[in-house]
């Protein structure tokens, strides 16, 4: 039976699966893209929103580890952010989307039925061969790590047409595609550099999916959008703390902090910092998550424009059934509650009213034709948060240039609405040139603008209490070393790992 999960984000479904249906070697890639073309700014905002639209259907030992970070929040350029991670024995890399909005870590199956085979992204897609690996195992229903997503509904068991007791999950999208797959546990390798200069190779066992179908519910074609080539990768990692996602399996193990930071490049090159821990910088500012919630949902209070605060009712911004703020770093432009969209178009074109600027419409879109920098004729936006925590927002943080007319430019309020719905989604387009850490422990959310090409510190807790200092450059030795245009900058995620019993703070210092 379906199951919704927050607000129609994604919908998971307990598939009887057929029992003479094998694959991966076992009784279970997941390919996420954004096909948006790399030049020119030819595609219109409302396509953009529908890529959005249909995503928000699945809203679905004392070390650094390195692993490179590409992708850019640009949708006319890439409009996702990826890594890339090694899994089984001996191990195999696999290019995935950062997501915030989701639980579990899915890649593909080496016999998938409809999944990718090559990436215009200019990566070299892979499928798992769990055969291939020699410490891969099958999860059944029976493992506590199986039950652990049920609560969820990131996994399911059949009863029925399930000899060998798998544990499974099929998830359906909005556009009509969807994937099913089963869970398998394995090695996940981290190259952590330990004290000063020591890189070693490090490893825990991990669940994760192995997509073997991606199906579109209209016909037997696969057509759906996770069959796309434009932006394909290997899978998804999510990041949410729901018991599957790997932060909370590296936690739970006595591997990894409860927290985790990013600091994604808004350039075009893109890129950034991840980080399993709190990346500490003085000017972060915290607000606390609203509690059990499947997301990462925060009390919005108020919107401002230029210091005037907009007249929006906070009922408006309050988390429900089909309604709340949530941060989620695997969508693109950000979304605002559809009664409050109106009062913020209107609060901005006041503030340019004034000036040379020209309100035009484009496809339903409120743009602006000027010739003028944005950075000084358009004003400066608060997201205001419970516990005093704002957010500000300058003009390149929520305005997209669309095109060009007769030497002006056209730029466009990335911020749109989801008609008939109360959501506030915080994507890349917000969280693009910020720090913004992920205190699962501590219950909240914190961010400051930073510049994130920068270096950063990272606190972790740990057994032995001593700080170490790590030399970047050493870091990037360790990166992928793929020639690509988005490898351009050097692109850190540091894994800051701690011991299981006693907890002291411990530093780890990128100068």
């Amino acid at each position: 039976m379906p199951a919704p999960i927050a607000a129609g984000f994604w919908i998971s479904l307990a598939l009887i699966f057929p029992a003479a249906v094998v694959v991966c070697g076992f009784p279970a890639a997941l390919t996420l893209e954004r096909a948006f073309p790399r030049t020119g700014h030819g595609l219109a905002l409302n396509q953009l929103k529908e890529r959005d639209r249909v995503r928000h259907r699945r809203i679905l030992q004392s070390g650094v580890v390195d692993f490179p970070v590409e992708g850019t929040y640009d949708p006319y350029l890439v409009g996702l952010y990826f890594t890339s991670v090694q899994l089984g024995t001996p191990p195999q890399e696999f290019y995935v989307q950062i997501d915030s909005g989701s639980d579990v870590l899915w890649v593909g199956c080496n016999s998938c039925s409809g999944c990718p085979t090559s990436s215009g992204l200019k990566i070299s897609l892979n499928l798992f061969n769990p055969s291939g690996s020699s410490t891969a195992s099958l999860v059944s229903c029976s493992d506590q790590r199986c039950t652990v997503g049920f609560q969820s509904s990131d996994s399911v068991c059949p009863t029925q047409n399930n000899p060998n007791n798998q544990c499974s999950y099929t998830f359906q999208y909005g556009d009509g595609s969807g994937t099913s797959g089963y869970y398998v546990s394995d090695l996940m390798h981290l190259n952590t550099v330990v004290g000063s200069s020591l890189v070693s190779n490090s490893s825990a066992t991990v669940v994760f999916g192995l997509v073997w179908w991606i199906w579109n519910s209209c016909s037997m074609a696969a057509t759906g959008d996770l069959t796309k080539t434009d932006r394909a990768v290997d899978g998804i990692f999510g990041f949410g703390q729901q018991g599957l996602s790997i932060v909370s399996q590296l936690y739970s193990q006595g591997v990894a902090p409860n927290a985790f930071s990013h600091c994604l490049i808004g350039s075009n090159n893109g890129g950034g910092i991840l980080v399993l821990g709190e990346i500490v910088e003085p000017n972060i500012v915290y607000t606390p998550l609203v509690q059990s919630q499947p997301h990462y949902n925060l009390n919005l209070e108020s919107i401002s424009v230029n210091g005037q605060t907009l007249s929006i009712d906070s009922s408006v911004f309050a988390t429900s059934s089909n309604g709340g703020t949530i941060v989620d770093s695997g969508t693109t432009l950000a979304y605002i509650a559809e009664e409050a969209y109106a009062p913020f178009v209107s609060g901005i074109t006041s503030a340019v009213s004034q000036s040379s600027v020209r309100s035009i419409p484009s496809n339903g879109n409120q743009c602006y034709l000027t010739t003028s920098n944005i950075s000084e004729v358009f004003p400066t936006v608060s997201l205001n948060f419970a516990g005093g925590a704002s957010m500000l927002l300058y003009p390149e943080d929520y305005l997209l240039q669309q095109n060009s007319i007769a030497g002006a430019a056209v730029w466009c309020i990335g911020f749109q609405q989801i008609e008939g719905q109360g959501i506030t989604i915080l994507g890349d387009l917000f969280l693009q040139n910020k720090i913004i850490v992920y205190d699962l422990t501590g219950q909240r959310i914190g961010w400051t603008n930073y510049d994130c090409s920068l270096a950063v510190n990272v606190s972790a807790s740990t057994a032995n209490g001593k700080s170490t200092y790590v030399n970047p450059t050493q870091i990037g030795q360790n990166s992928s070393s793929r020639n690509t245009p988005l490898n351009s900058i050097l692109l850190i995620i540091i894994v800051t790992l701690f011991l299981s019993n006693v907890s002291a703070l411990r530093s780890f210092s990128l100068l």
